[in-house]
Protein backbone atom coordinates (compact mmCIF):
# COMPACT_ATOMS: atom_id res chain seq x y z
CA UNK A 1 0.00 0.00 0.00
CA UNK A 2 2.66 2.54 0.64
CA UNK A 3 3.71 2.59 -3.07
CA UNK A 4 -0.17 3.26 -3.80
CA UNK A 5 -0.24 6.32 -0.86
CA UNK A 6 3.27 7.59 -1.63
CA UNK A 7 4.93 6.73 -4.93
CA UNK A 8 8.12 9.34 -4.05
CA UNK A 9 10.19 9.11 -1.20
CA UNK A 10 10.46 12.85 -0.44
CA UNK A 11 14.13 12.84 -1.02
CA UNK A 12 13.72 11.32 -4.99
CA UNK A 13 10.75 14.23 -4.55
CA UNK A 14 13.09 17.18 -4.03
CA UNK A 15 15.49 16.10 -6.93
CA UNK A 16 12.20 15.62 -9.64
CA UNK A 17 11.71 19.50 -8.61
CA UNK A 18 15.40 20.39 -8.33
CA UNK A 19 15.55 18.70 -12.10
CA UNK A 20 12.08 20.90 -13.11
CA UNK A 21 12.97 24.23 -11.87
CA UNK A 22 16.45 23.84 -13.51
CA UNK A 23 14.60 22.91 -16.70
CA UNK A 24 12.03 26.56 -16.39
CA UNK A 25 15.45 28.23 -15.06
CA UNK A 26 17.73 26.70 -17.87
CA UNK A 27 15.50 26.76 -20.49
CA UNK A 28 14.96 31.15 -19.91
CA UNK A 29 18.61 31.70 -19.20
CA UNK A 30 19.48 29.81 -22.49
CA UNK A 31 17.18 32.06 -24.45
CA UNK A 32 18.44 34.89 -22.84
CA UNK A 33 22.05 33.87 -24.01
CA UNK A 34 21.12 32.53 -27.27
CA UNK A 35 19.08 36.15 -27.79
CA UNK A 36 22.29 38.23 -27.14
CA UNK A 37 24.26 35.85 -29.20
CA UNK A 38 22.08 36.28 -32.18
CA UNK A 39 22.08 40.20 -31.50
CA UNK A 40 25.80 40.29 -31.16
CA UNK A 41 26.68 38.67 -33.95
CA UNK A 42 25.75 41.44 -36.02
CA UNK A 43 28.25 43.64 -34.74
CA UNK A 44 31.33 40.51 -33.33
CA UNK A 45 32.97 37.17 -33.52
CA UNK A 46 30.68 33.98 -32.68
CA UNK A 47 32.99 33.81 -30.04
CA UNK A 48 32.60 37.39 -28.47
CA UNK A 49 28.46 37.11 -28.59
CA UNK A 50 28.81 33.85 -27.33
CA UNK A 51 30.73 35.56 -24.36
CA UNK A 52 28.52 38.63 -23.93
CA UNK A 53 25.20 35.93 -24.38
CA UNK A 54 27.19 33.74 -21.22
CA UNK A 55 27.69 36.86 -18.90
CA UNK A 56 24.50 38.33 -19.73
CA UNK A 57 22.09 34.80 -19.03
CA UNK A 58 25.07 34.06 -16.13
CA UNK A 59 23.57 37.10 -14.11
CA UNK A 60 19.93 35.14 -14.28
CA UNK A 61 21.25 32.36 -13.69
CA UNK A 62 22.90 32.95 -10.65
CA UNK A 63 20.20 34.43 -9.00
CA UNK A 64 17.71 32.09 -10.44
CA UNK A 65 19.46 29.05 -9.45
CA UNK A 66 20.45 29.86 -5.71
CA UNK A 67 16.80 31.86 -5.04
CA UNK A 68 14.11 29.18 -7.08
CA UNK A 69 16.11 26.35 -8.70
CA UNK A 70 18.08 25.04 -5.44
CA UNK A 71 16.59 27.08 -2.71
CA UNK A 72 20.04 27.63 -1.32
CA UNK A 73 21.05 30.83 0.80
CA UNK A 74 23.17 33.68 -1.18
CA UNK A 75 27.12 33.25 -0.23
CA UNK A 76 30.67 33.37 -1.34
CA UNK A 77 30.64 29.74 -1.21
CA UNK A 78 28.33 28.95 -3.68
CA UNK A 79 28.91 32.41 -5.67
CA UNK A 80 32.68 30.20 -5.98
CA UNK A 81 31.19 27.30 -6.74
CA UNK A 82 28.84 28.81 -9.12
CA UNK A 83 31.13 30.83 -10.97
CA UNK A 84 33.42 27.82 -11.04
CA UNK A 85 30.74 24.97 -12.71
CA UNK A 86 30.19 27.84 -15.01
CA UNK A 87 33.68 28.73 -16.29
CA UNK A 88 34.24 25.02 -17.14
CA UNK A 89 30.62 24.92 -18.53
CA UNK A 90 31.98 28.46 -20.63
CA UNK A 91 35.18 26.99 -22.03
CA UNK A 92 32.63 23.67 -23.09
CA UNK A 93 30.54 25.91 -24.53
CA UNK A 94 33.00 27.74 -26.62
CA UNK A 95 34.83 24.41 -28.00
CA UNK A 96 31.47 23.10 -28.71
CA UNK A 97 30.36 26.43 -30.92
CA UNK A 98 33.69 26.07 -32.59
CA UNK A 99 33.18 21.95 -32.95
CA UNK A 100 29.81 22.85 -34.61
CA UNK A 101 30.75 25.55 -36.55
CA UNK A 102 34.01 23.47 -38.31
CA UNK A 103 31.77 20.34 -38.74
CA UNK A 104 29.83 23.37 -41.12
CA UNK A 105 26.53 24.18 -38.61
CA UNK A 106 26.19 28.22 -39.55
CA UNK A 107 27.13 30.39 -37.17
CA UNK A 108 23.47 31.39 -36.06
CA UNK A 109 22.35 27.55 -35.56
CA UNK A 110 25.71 26.31 -34.03
CA UNK A 111 24.49 27.31 -30.34
CA UNK A 112 21.58 24.97 -30.91
CA UNK A 113 23.68 21.62 -30.77
CA UNK A 114 26.30 23.51 -28.00
CA UNK A 115 23.43 23.73 -25.15
CA UNK A 116 22.09 20.45 -26.22
CA UNK A 117 25.80 18.98 -25.01
CA UNK A 118 26.54 21.34 -22.56
CA UNK A 119 23.40 22.61 -20.66
CA UNK A 120 22.88 18.77 -18.99
CA UNK A 121 26.24 19.07 -18.09
CA UNK A 122 25.73 22.55 -16.25
CA UNK A 123 22.95 21.06 -14.57
CA UNK A 124 25.32 18.12 -13.13
CA UNK A 125 28.52 20.79 -12.21
CA UNK A 126 25.98 23.45 -10.67
CA UNK A 127 23.92 20.88 -8.66
CA UNK A 128 27.39 19.71 -7.30
CA UNK A 129 28.93 22.70 -6.13
CA UNK A 130 25.60 24.41 -4.82
CA UNK A 131 23.98 21.50 -2.79
CA UNK A 132 27.45 19.77 -1.64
Amino acid sequence: MKLITNPLEPKRKQQIGEIVRFGIVGGVATLIQYGVYLLMLYAVSPTLSNTIGYAVSFLFNFVASTRYTFKVKTNARHGAGFALSHLINYGLQIVMLHLFMALGVSEKLAPVPMFCVCVPINFLLVRFFLKR
